[in-house]
């Protein structure tokens, strides 16, 4: 990581910052200090504004992280206003300092049936306020889950979501940058099914606890062919009933030209694992999104009973009619029209 920290010129005279200790596609983050409280802070550097997909993610990110005010759901602490709207080419976020993720800790630690439950429940618990929002997260793994050394769990990067409700366009603008990690994929964004639902997160959910119990990811797969038939080699050929609920027809024609695969057993697949702990597995890797368990079933699975607690799992206030309007503008707006939404965003 070549950053270096003196170049976040704009940030202001409360911030002194450490080091960067993370790099994205179009931003980076630094530890920092905020020195009138001596509060440390990840300060989230982003540069969007030369690309008009990168402008929508940061729109959508800044405006769903204020939105929701949750313990398990990373939020803004305070943004950095520019000098002025023609100096204004980076986007300065103050973000709680998480020291981990679960990508890294699942590579690096032996985990325990005490730490499966507690994260999975922390997780489940962030997602319930996104799901009763009416709100999609879309690119659930390991990475975005941020973690701190008493185990505090949060959910992070917000530049896929979308609504529930949101119109498609003949199916396709839900997919035109769904550029979602692989691996944590839904069988039915990859057989084109016409509806997406919650029940997409919920398989991602699905496959980040299958890799913390076997310490590495369930579904590698090398591209769209390799990851369905992945999937298949453990879950088996779908029912009739599942088959059928496919509605691409070449979808159907293509899961039939497979050779038939027999269900895995998860007992085997997962040995030494809780039974009860593959039993909410089982239920969050259901192939059909109807037969797929909820959020609000899986925290009330028996196996996060010991942390299930029905008040204290809020929801979150659905979002305003018109809160991803950016999106679904019937002419794409133009990166200087993204910059000036931002900058009014980070000037509110």
């Amino acid at each position: 990581m070549q950053e270096d920290p003196t170049e976040l010129r704009n940030l202001g005279p409360d911030y002194d910052v450490i080091k960067a200790v993370g790099e994205g596609a179009y931003g980076v983050v630094y530890s920092a200090v905020h020195l009138p409280t001596s509060t440390r802070v990840a300060v989230k550097r982003i540069s969007p504004f030369d690309h008009q997909m990168f402008c929508i993610r940061t729109l959508r990110e800044i405006r769903l992280l204020r939105h929701f005010h949750h313990e398990n759901i990373i939020s803004i602490l305070d943004m950095i206003p520019p000098v002025s709207y023609d100096s204004f080419n980076e986007v300065y976020l103050i973000q709680e300092l998480m020291e981990t993720d679960m990508h890294k800790v699942i590579r690096t630690q032996e985990l325990s049936n005490d730490h499966f439950q507690y994260f999975m429940y922390q997780i489940l618990r962030g997602l319930k306020a996104l799901h009763t929002a009416g709100v999609l997260h879309r690119d659930l793994k390991p990475s975005n889950l941020l973690l701190n050394a008493n185990c505090d769990l949060k959910i992070c990067d917000f530049g896929l979501a979308r609504s529930v409700d949101q119109p498609e366009a003949n199916g396709k603008a839900f997919l035109t940058e769904y550029v979602a990690t692989r691996w944590y994929r839904a069988p039915e964004i990859m057989l084109t099914f016409k509806d997406y639902t919650r029940a997409i997160d919920m398989w991602s959910v699905g496959c980040i606890f299958a890799e913390m119990l076997l310490g590495k990811p369930l579904f590698p797969g090398r591209d769209y062919h390799h990851q369905l038939s992945l999937i298949l080699d453990v879950l088996g050929t779908p029912s009739l009933d599942d088959f059928y609920a496919i509605n691409s027809l070449r979808s159907r024609d293509y899961i039939r030209s497979l050779p038939f695969c027999k269900r895995k057993n998860f007992t085997e697949l997962f040995r030494g694992a809780d039974p009860l702990a593959i039993d909410l597995l089982e239920r969050l890797l259901a192939f059909s999104p109807q037969k797929r368990i909820t959020v609000e079933e899986a925290l009330g699975h028996v196996y996060l009973e010991p942390y299930h607690d029905p008040s204290d799992e809020p929801d979150a206030k659905p979002l305003d009619p018109g809160f991803f309007d950016a999106d679904f503008a019937k002419e794409p707006l133009s990166r200087a029209q993204l910059k000036k939404l931002i900058f009014n965003e980070v000037m509110r």
